[in-house]
């Protein structure tokens, strides 16, 4: 079978829009940085629901703090469209329990696969409620993110919805790496790790591990 060409597939249906409409899109945003280069090639085509959601975040001040880099940024970035933030309260138990079984499974695995198929469900959920066209996560800007899954359980859950998921594969086309350089030239913070305990765990011990050669 041949491999699909998400980036490709979202540059074909944003072609597709009609000269003069500006549809509304949803957009998932794990954090300000990864929502940079995002959010760049976005605007210029789209009204703008950035949703913040993302129970996994440990701890809270984690949580916290990505969010006011988000506000950061937006407060920075110059765009043609409204975009609108939409927050909704930490609840890590959202997370436990999406996990519930899985918890130690290891990253990319079926941990994270269950704690992304939440989060693209309550986006779904959101995008219904705000009146969106579409509908799309930062998510597939990471390199240690599996775009060809996270297309597929968008594309699943939008079955029969009256939203439609945008493909996409933001790393492409130097997409990450732009993300690093604008978040520099923004001066946003950036983590050093996914967001839940357990990969806040691993950092914790490479940040040791780098301490001990010194």
């Amino acid at each position: 079978m041949e491999k699909r060409q998400y980036h490709k597939e979202m540059e074909q249906e944003i072609a597709s829009i009609p000269e003069g409409k500006v549809p509304k899109l949803l957009l998932h945003s794990c954090c300000g940085p990864c929502s940079t280069a995002v959010l760049e090639q976005l605007i210029p085509y789209f009204e703008i629901v950035l949703f913040y959601y993302n129970p996994n975040i440990a701890p809270e001040s984690e949580f916290n703090r990505r969010l006011a880099t988000q506000k950061q940024l937006l407060e920075k970035l110059e765009h043609p469209y409204p975009i609108t933030l939409i927050a909704p309260p930490y609840d890590d138990k959202l997370f436990w329990d999406a996990v519930k079984g899985v918890e130690h499974t290891p990253e990319m695995g079926e941990r994270c696969d269950r704690c992304i198929a939440q989060r693209m469900q309550e986006s779904l959920i959101a995008a219904e409620r705000y009146g969106c066209d579409y509908f799309t996560t930062t998510l597939t800007v990471s390199p240690h993110k599996n775009a060809p899954y996270i297309n597929a359980c968008l594309e699943q859950i939008a079955a029969g919805k009256s939203v439609k998921y945008l493909p996409s594969d933001f790393k492409k086309r130097g997409g990450y790496a732009r993300s690093v350089a604008l978040s520099a030239e923004y001066e946003l913070y950036r983590q050093d790790y996914c967001g839940c305990p357990m990969s806040l765990h691993e950092a914790e011990a490479r940040r040791t591990a780098r301490e001990s050669k010194k």
